[in-house]
């Protein structure tokens, strides 16, 4: 047998470690009258795709932690030991789980957006300054949908003569004509970050393509966006385990 003070932190003890921090954040993400690790977990899953998506692999740990703790002879002296591989998925995991639990912590907070009023040359200027290509569009104080930079290219190649495309006494509400129509969904800001991954997974699965999720005071279409959150953004909550 092993002990901490002749090799320093066991992978037991690690293993052990990153186990009760994934317990205490189902219990933070579940929140349910019901502190038992398994209840958490399966409540989880069927809330959250990416607490679904570790689900069986937790299932076996949570065996292996009660071996682990009940076989422990002594502090810093176990008998069952994890594997390295093992030690390693569950830290991230750990990592995962215990990441800023707010959607609005990912989001784009600079929100660039237009009314349908506003000149087109103010969305050009725009897409110079943020390099951004998909901006929410206002009508009568409500988002009517998504302007994007294809769109205004469609727009000018329509409408130019001789190489050269007058764009003083054009509107947003000209370009939105060429627009197609974009699946948006709006959320609060007290949305965490594993029910917009869900509501992309589940927008990918039903194969109708999201193609943002605004972010506003209360999740309602006449509120001011403070985050917008696009596939491209989820990269940032990256749950793949390389």
């Amino acid at each position: 047998m092993k002990t901490i003070n002749e090799q320093g932190p066991l992978l037991s003890e690690r293993f052990e470690v990153a186990f009760n921090q994934v317990h205490d954040a189902l219990r933070d993400i579940v929140q349910i009258n019901d502190d038992r690790f398994i209840v958490l977990l399966k409540t989880g899953a069927k809330r959250y795709q990416i607490i679904e998506t570790f689900k069986k692999d937790l299932e076996q740990y949570a065996k292996l932690r009660n071996a682990i703790v009940h076989e422990k002879m002594e502090i810093g002296y176990y008998i069952a030991e994890p594997n390295a591989k093992v030690v390693h998925h569950i830290e991230q995991i750990a990592n995962i789980f215990s990441r800023p639990k707010y959607a609005l912590s990912i989001a784009s907070k600079k929100v660039v957006f237009f009314d349908y009023r506003d000149r087109i040359l103010k969305v050009t200027a725009a897409i110079k300054k943020h390099g951004l290509s998909k901006f929410p569009v206002y009508k009568n104080n409500r988002c009517a949908g998504l302007l994007t930079a294809g769109s205004v290219v469609k727009w000018m190649a329509a409408n130019m003569e001789t190489g050269v495309v007058n764009l003083t006494n054009t509107h947003v509400s000209d370009i939105m004509m060429f627009e197609k129509e974009h699946r948006i969904q709006f959320v609060s800001k007290e949305v965490n970050i594993f029910e917009v991954e869900t509501i992309f997974e589940e927008s990918h699965k039903s194969k109708k393509k999201l193609e943002a999720v605004v972010i506003t005071e209360t999740g309602k279409w006449d509120e001011k966006p403070l985050g917008i959150i696009t596939p491209w953004d989820l990269i940032e909550i990256d749950y793949q385990l390389y």
